[in-house]
């Protein structure tokens, strides 16, 4: 059984990111979730909670997830590893390669991606268990940028990609609803 880790890189909670790990609890279950580098006690209701960092927490058979690996995640290796670790990061865009920066270059894990595009931290979380479960990233079907409608007359185009099930965007309802209520972007 397979842990993810989402290793949090920003420098506090957002709402925006906490919206997204509640969802990764609802995607993988709560047992299969670890928050790492971070001390708030809210997210314990939702996965485990480590406030070290993940370089402090001598893990053996580790792969980080990032966009600009050079090899890309297979079913048959992802089936190597017992942990899968993620940057807790909001997305900028165009991308900075902050993955890279934070956590591949810094540590001693395998590195693979899931395509060069970005995602969301829960899409990338999704996107990993279907491979898992023996999927191959050719085979899954995705969106580049979606656009959620805020009024009338406003919306709002996210750049990210996103995993499609049933023809749908994966995408939190609760996210979507927080972006209604946002008054600025």
């Amino acid at each position: 059984m397979a842990t993810f880790i989402i290793e949090h890189l920003d420098c506090k909670l957002w709402k925006w990111c906490l919206i997204e790990y509640k969802h990764i609890s609802k995607i993988v279950g709560k047992g299969k979730l670890l928050f790492t580098n971070i001390k708030n006690k809210q997210l314990g209701k939702y996965g485990k909670r480590n406030s070290k960092s993940i370089s402090e927490l001598n893990l053996k058979n580790a792969c980080i997830l990032d966009p600009d690996a050079k090899k890309t995640l297979s079913p048959e290796e992802a089936k190597k590893f017992k942990y899968f670790i993620f940057g807790g990061i909001l997305g900028d865009y165009p991308p900075k390669k902050r993955t890279k920066k934070e956590l591949t270059k810094k540590l001693n894990f395998t590195a693979r991606n899931i395509g060069k595009k970005q995602f969301s931290t829960d899409n990338a979380v999704a996107v990993v268990k279907e491979i898992l479960k023996g999927k191959k990233l050719k085979d899954l079907k995705f969106k580049k940028k979606i656009e959620i409608q805020l009024g009338k007359y406003d919306s709002v185009i996210l750049p990210y990609r996103y995993l499609l099930i049933k023809n749908k965007p994966l995408i939190s309802k609760e996210l979507v609803e927080y972006l209604k209520r946002r008054k600025e972007f």
